[in-house]
């Protein structure tokens, strides 16, 4: 089945799925930290301050998905949708509103927890127990939504930020979430239920199996992906949350760098297709390992720039990096321990995501106040990818034999 009929046959799940993620926009790094400037200002914080308080509030975060995220194999993604959606434009009010220092790590936390955390777990999980044999283009697909809001939101709010006041666009940014609720609904009313998919297109894991949760936290592969789970959140988030700070070091203007979204998005978007259809195609254990490489180079690329085109040069394989690691790496938990238990497993992967998104800022901030600037921490972080690279290739070589013949 082509792209196109796969998508007009199933349009309806499938947006359900992109606006999941698109939504998640709101809590994510590349869209808060576009006030990181204005933060600062209103509240006196360097740069090691302001990351110890997003480090605070991302990893209280990433603790409560270990448990959230299990609500998935509860509940329809209908209802949770509704109560994360409602509680997202509860935080985007609170970050309008936020007195103090203190009570701004309370409103990362929420806007973490309920954007990064929830929405892209609920988009997930989703598309992993509704789609089978197709899995690999539902998930790319519905992650489109992850690439055009990093296209689009910052460009709409940089630029509305040179005319209104930060914290009412915030409140923009609530009703905007709940303008989507409604259709959301709409979309999900007829919805394909974990109960009902477990009976009928079960996915079985290594051995075939469904693992569970503690079972999985027990095998040997878990903890040699940790680098590939924790690296891309950990050295990506602060990618984008020292972007102020990058394009001050650099002498660009934070106008110039956040036009060069769309080429980001534009490869982002590429690799998300490709991506899909090469999992579909050869399977995704002969995916993963790659997924790395591109975030190694982009960052050599970027810390080499010395223009504002090696710049766009670098975000677009950072791009490619990034829409080969949200589609595979969401298929990967699904076919080596099946989707039985899709949402508690995930849930662990989440937190490990969240919690290295939240070292990632708190890290490098430090670094900066210690005087070394974030291109000079880039050479040294794209080891870390290459050999988390590796890692993954010898890890899923040793087990993929012991994946069903089916797969």
């Amino acid at each position: 089945m082509g792209y196109i009929r796969f998508l007009i046959n199933n349009r309806l799940f499938l947006l359900a799925g992109f606006l999941l993620t698109f939504t998640s926009s709101f809590g994510q790094t590349y869209f808060i930290s576009l006030f990181a400037g204005e933060i600062k200002g209103a509240f006196d914080l360097s740069d090691g301050q302001w990351g110890g308080i997003y480090t605070v509030g991302t990893t209280l975060s990433a603790i409560t998905m270990i448990w959230a995220g299990v609500l998935t194999d509860r509940y329809r993604v209908r209802h949770l949708s509704l109560g994360v959606m409602v509680l997202l434009a509860v935080a985007c009010l609170g970050m309008a509103v936020v007195p103090n220092g203190f009570l701004l790590i309370f409103v990362i936390y929420a806007l973490r927890l309920m954007g990064q955390g929830m929405l892209s777990q609920l988009g997930a999980v989703a598309m992993s127990r509704w789609f089978v044999a197709t899995r690999g283009r539902a998930l790319s697909l519905s992650s489109m939504g992850f690439a055009v809001g990093q296209a689009i939101l910052p460009v709409v709010f940089v630029a509305l930020l040179v005319t209104m006041n930060w914290r009412h666009l915030w409140i923009v940014a609530a009703v905007c979430i709940v303008l989507l609720i409604p259709l959301m609904q709409v979309l999900l009313k007829q919805e394909r239920t974990p109960q009902s998919m477990s009976q009928t297109t079960q996915s079985f894991g290594m051995g075939g199996r469904h693992w569970t949760r503690g079972e999985m936290l027990c095998h040997p592969l878990f903890y040699i992906l940790i680098p590939i789970v924790i690296g891309p959140a950990a050295w990506g988030t602060a990618l984008f949350f020292q972007q102020v700070h990058l394009t001050e070091v650099k002498g660009w203007s934070l106008v110039s760098y956040v036009a060069l979204m769309p080429a980001y998005t534009v490869a982002s978007i590429a690799a998300t297709f490709i991506t899909g259809w090469a999992i579909d195609r050869f399977g995704v254990k002969w995916v993963v390992p790659f997924q790395m490489i591109p975030f190694g180079l982009s960052f050599i690329v970027i810390a080499s720039a010395d223009t504002i085109f090696m710049a766009g040069v670098g975000l677009s394989i950072f791009g490619i990096g990034q829409g080969m690691q949200g589609t595979a790496t969401s298929a990967f938990w699904s076919v080596f321990y099946g989707t039985r238990n899709l949402g508690a497993i995930k849930a662990a992967a989440a937190a490990l995501m969240v919690f290295g998104s939240a070292i990632g800022p708190g890290i490098t901030g430090v670094l900066i106040d210690a005087g070394i600037d974030f291109p000079d921490q880039m050479i040294p972080l794209s080891l870390f990818y290459f050999i988390g690279a590796a890692m993954a290739g010898l890890g899923i070589w040793r087990y993929q034999r012991d994946l069903p013949v089916a797969t």
